[in-house]
């Protein structure tokens, strides 16, 4: 399967702080990736340098452009949604389909107006009188009517509620995705994107700290609960994580084998929430 986004030690420096360190990853084609770290950890720098929005050291491929000299090019196969709040308020619907499509020579016109069909939203529609999951609506109307390659969503559902946000999601997979396109998302609701993602990447200052499809988390991170009398020999195997619940002892362990680690109690495989703040323990000391 073909790369569609390949970073090679990638560094960033904003005088003496270092924004990225060394950062390298490569994103297949057809996945659905979830780029995640908590704030200030290099996650939106990472985005910008894919989109070509800021230089960067090291080497990058996007869709087999170079987004620091290639940018025009590039984003003729790119849609990007930061904020479901940034369109003009004095912006019609009508006014916004008229102008993707003269900006985008991928747009599909019927396509965005079949979407808003099944929506509240009409064409004479300002963007001050909609409510946010309306401009969400809106949005999903213009980008999925673009036959993009990669689709990049920066906290996407920002503010909304979370009747909005799974609608948002469910609709992306339903009516965007397919194995031709391939998404990045950043969010802080990771547990809302888990059962969608094909694959993590977690960035913790500035550095790639975890890098694997959900089919090798699934096997690599184990949970257990761990019997009373099963502490000593559980901690023995080195878990890279432990908490209290309920007064046991939770420990999170990496690359142990399942029937090794079924002897000291009851297993699990952790959410992706439970692994991030494993993984970023200190990160919001």
């Amino acid at each position: 399967m073909s790369a569609v986004l390949t970073a090679r030690n990638l560094g960033k420096r904003y005088g003496a702080s270092v924004v990225l360190d060394n950062v390298s990853f490569t994103i297949p084609a057809g996945r659905i990736v979830g780029l995640i770290g908590p704030n200030g950890s290099g996650k939106t720098t990472t985005l910008k340098a894919v989109l070509g929005l800021t230089d960067v050291e090291g080497e990058l491929s996007v869709l087999g452009f170079d987004p620091r000299t290639e940018r025009d090019a590039l984003m003729q196969q790119v849609c990007f949604i930061a904020d479901v709040a940034i369109l003009p308020r004095w912006l019609r619907v009508s006014e916004a389909i008229d102008f993707v499509e003269g900006v985008h020579p991928r747009f599909n016109r019927a396509k965005a107006e079949r979407y808003l069909a099944a929506t509240k939203l009409k064409p004479e529609m300002k963007v001050k009188t909609m409510s946010k999951g309306m401009i969400v609506q809106l949005h999903l109307a213009l980008v999925m009517a673009i036959d993009a390659k990669l689709l990049v969503l920066d906290e996407p559902t920002l503010g909304l509620d979370i009747l909005y946000r799974k609608q948002f999601y469910q609709n992306l997979l339903e009516d965007y995705f397919d194995a031709d396109k391939t998404i990045i998302i950043t969010t802080h609701q990771v547990e809302e994107v888990e059962h969608i993602l094909t694959d993590l990447l977690f960035i913790r200052d500035g550095k790639i700290v975890l890098s694997a499809s959900m089919d090798e988390i699934g096997e690599r991170f184990i949970e257990v609960m761990v019997a009373p009398d099963k502490v000593n020999a559980a901690n023995a195997l080195q878990p890279i994580d432990q908490r209290s619940v309920f007064g046991k002892s939770v420990m999170l362990f990496d690359g142990v084998a399942r029937a090794q680690l079924e002897v000291l109690g009851e297993t699990r495989n952790p959410s992706v929430a439970d692994l991030f703040v494993a993984t970023m323990k200190g990160s919001y000391a």
